[in-house]
């Protein structure tokens, strides 16, 4: 007489883990930031950033190449992004979260638990901020949209980069002259000027020193 076949044997399934790549400035962060990670099931890290990845950007300040690399990660590699940042000045702040970043973590903060917990959030679409950076985003938006609006969705107040911008304009610097000023690229000064003349339908630089004059911004 045979005897009976063994049970088969059921193996739990293995939860899903968010794939992870990690950019930072230096070798010694990047691993640093690594070996934390690998002590955690739920994560699995990577090479290749893509569309089916959480990408975990690792900056000191926020400078043109920094927006850069946030643009292509999200934009282009279709990437959600979590930003380690040292410090986010309130100019930049709208241009990370048009960027696409799903978390921002502070650098100080940023312990192993605190960085699966913000990767897991992007993971699932959803955002988050530091508390004090927050409140800071608020009132930007804030007094952006108490802007008069000139067309339905369209806002006539200025952001504090496009202030900036106009300000030294209107003290007669070049394009050159303001970006050394302000430690932009020319190429963003020129964009921000673009884009305050093509919103506002200003027709040049001397009308938008004008309307900032009559608006009360400088």
């Amino acid at each position: 007489m045979s005897s009976p076949s063994p049970a088969p044997v059921t193996t739990a399934a293995k939860p899903n883990r968010v794939r992870i790549t990690v950019a930072a400035p230096d070798p010694i962060s990047r691993e640093g930031v690594l070996s934390q990670l690998r002590r955690y099931p739920e994560v699995e890290l990577c090479e290749a950033s893509g569309p089916a990845t959480v990408a975990l950007l690792i900056e000191d300040v926020l400078d043109e190449g920094a927006l850069a690399r946030l643009r292509r990660t999200v934009r282009s590699e279709g990437s959600r992004a979590v930003l380690v940042v040292g410090t986010v000045r309130e100019h930049e702040l709208l241009d990370v979260i048009e960027c696409g970043v799903g978390a921002i973590v502070w650098r100080r903060e940023a312990t192993a638990r605190r960085l699966v917990q913000a990767v897991m959030t992007a993971a699932k679409g959803g955002g988050e901020l530091p508390s004090d950076l927050l409140g800071r985003l608020i009132s930007q938006v804030g007094r952006l949209h108490r802007g008069r609006a000139d067309q339905p969705g369209g806002f006539l107040g200025l952001t504090q980069r496009e202030v900036d911008v106009v300000r030294l304009v209107a003290e007669g610097l070049d394009t050159s002259e303001i970006a050394l000023k302000l430690s932009y690229s020319e190429r963003t000064v020129k964009n921000v000027m673009h884009g305050l003349t093509t919103r506002l339908h200003l027709r040049n630089r001397a009308h938008a020193v004008a309307y900032a004059l009559r608006e009360g911004y400088i």
